[in-house]
This record gives C-alpha cells, sequence and structure tokens, in this order.
C-alpha cells in the first residue's frame, strides 16, 4: 500500500477535494498543514520547488512521486483508483 502525504493549508479549496477525492476512495494519507509547521512548509518547497498547494507525494517500493496540484488523473494513476 502507498504511503501518501497531502501538504496543505486550512483554506486551499483543492487541497479540501482532493482530500474528500481520496477519502471517497478509500485512500489513507497524512495531512500536513503547511500554515502551521514551518519546517513542513520548508521541506514542501525544498520537494516541489515552489510553495504552491496541495503537493501530494507517494511513495511506494518503486519510489517517490510528488504530484502539485489536484490532478486528479494522475493521482488516480498513481494510486490504482478506477
Amino acid at each position: 500500500m502507498p504511503q501518501v502525504k497531502i501538504y496543505s493549508t486550512s483554506w486551499c479549496a483543492f487541497c479540501r477535494a482532493e482530500k474528500q477525492y481520496l477519502t471517497e476512495h478509500k485512500v489513507k494519507f497524512e495531512d500536513i498543514d503547511v500554515e502551521t509547521d514551518q519546517v513542513a512548509a520548508e521541506e514542501m518547497i525544498h520537494l516541489s520547488g515552489q510553495a504552491g498547494v496541495p503537493f501530494t507525494v507517494i511513495t511506494t517500493d518503486d519510489g517517490k512521486v510528488g504530484i502539485l496540484g489536484f490532478d486528479r488523473p494522475r493521482l488516480a494513476a498513481e494510486l490504482g483508483i478506477k
């Protein structure tokens, strides 16, 4: 089972939509609030190269994939959602 981390903020509509999408498809994820956690915000910027949210990191046995924004087709492909 892949590990999923979502770097998000409370005010981001796309963050809420992605979390709802993953919840509806029974995908467990760790929600990291970059508004309240400066270390996590810096980590996200280092990983993504920018400060945009949501930024999702999917970790599998094959490695890590970063997805910027709520990219439903890419999330579905990476997580096997039909």
